[in-house]
């Protein structure tokens, strides 16, 4: 199994390129993006970054001593602005409660703990806490997202309603635990559950066509006549 899933990431990787993801400057642009992103799509995400950085507002000071209002206007473009101003102002609230508002003394806390803390903290989930522990951390945590759970479903890897944890161990028991590798992965089934991996799959052009028991059942229910 260790080699198939290798496998699958390399012929990713050929097909699409290096993704170069997480697109961000610093560590706290790329906790601000996560929590952004959360059900909208990430160009409205780079809107809403953009407004605040030339704003003068991302870093952990700045955004913690703005006011909830201008932030709410600072990242409009995103959905449910309201709510997610809520769960930054949330994260910045723990952050300089628990580690005097810096990012370099929070990353320093053993990663499992540092995981649990992020998960109760309002408006984090384990998608965006993983995603702030590998991509602005650099700790080995797979991020889990429905393309990743699409695409294993529909090769036949694992089960269609799998939940967070067995697909993120799935992944994390079978592969080197290396945050590059883990990145680079997420970001290439993103590419794929995009462009081709759809809820109408494109089939013909995935580079995993005769890997996907999705399309080999597709195929043969064609043949019956």
């Amino acid at each position: 199994m260790p080699g198939d899933l290798l496998e699958i990431f390399h012929r990713l990787l050929a097909h699409f390129g290096p993704r170069h993801w997480w697109p961000a400057k610093t560590p706290f642009e790329v906790i601000v993006g996560a929590i952004l992103t959360q059900a909208v799509a990430w160009y409205n995400v780079e809107k809403a970054i953009t407004c605040l950085e030339e704003a003068g507002l991302l870093t952990p000071e700045a955004l913690y001593r703005c006011p909830t209002e201008r932030l709410e206007t600072m990242i409009r473009a995103t959905r449910y602005y309201r709510e997610k101003a809520k769960k930054i102002k949330a994260f910045l609230t723990y952050l300089f409660q628990n580690h005097g508002g810096d990012l370099d003394r929070m990353f320093r806390l053993p990663p499992d703990r540092l995981r649990r803390e992020l998960l109760e903290i309002y408006g984090i989930g384990e998608e965006t806490a993983d995603s702030i522990l590998l991509y602005a951390g650099g700790f080995p945590f797979f991020v889990v997202d429905s393309y990743t759970k699409r695409i294993f479903s529909r090769l036949g890897l694992l089960p269609e309603k799998a939940g967070y944890r067995m697909v993120q161990d799935f992944f994390q028991t079978r592969l080197p635990k290396d945050p590059q590798l883990f990145n680079e992965y997420h970001a290439q089934l993103d590419a794929l559950g995009h462009y081709l991996c759809k809820a109408r799959p494109l089939c013909p052009e995935c580079p995993l066509l005769d890997l996907c028991a999705y399309a080999r059942e597709n195929r043969e229910n064609k043949k019956r006549p």
